[in-house]
C-alpha cells in the first residue's frame, strides 16, 4: 500500500501565489494547507466550514437589483447604435446640468 497518493488540482496563479503566501506566515505549505482541509472534512463529516450567500451593503443589493431588473426588462434604459451617439447624448445631459 503506497504511503501517499497525488491528487493534481488547478487553480489560477494569482491563487496559487496569494494562498503560498499566506500559508507561509503560518509556516505550512500549500499541500500541508489541503491536507489540513481534507482532515477536518473527514472529521466533521463535511466542509469544514458553513457555506452562506455573500452579504452586501444596502447600496449594493439596490444596484444588484437593478440590474436583474434591466435584464429582466422591467426597467427601460438608454440604447445606443454607435459611441458617438452614447458621447452626443452624455454632452446634452452636462449642458442640461449647467442650465440648473
Amino acid at each position: 500500500m503506497a504511503r501517499t497518493a497525488d491528487l493534481h488540482i488547478r487553480i489560477d496563479p494569482e491563487t496559487k501565489t496569494g494562498a503560498e503566501e499566506l500559508f507561509a506566515m503560518f509556516g505550512i505549505t500549500v499541500t500541508d494547507a489541503v491536507m489540513m482541509f481534507l482532515r477536518q472534512s473527514l472529521l466533521v463529516g463535511g466542509l469544514p466550514f458553513e457555506l452562506r450567500r455573500p452579504r452586501y451593503n444596502a447600496e449594493t443589493e439596490a444596484a444588484i437589483r437593478e440590474a436583474n431588473d434591466i435584464m429582466a426588462g422591467k426597467i427601460q434604459t438608454k440604447s445606443y447604435s454607435s459611441l458617438e451617439e452614447f458621447y452626443a447624448d452624455l454632452e446634452n445631459e452636462d449642458d442640461d446640468s449647467e442650465k440648473l
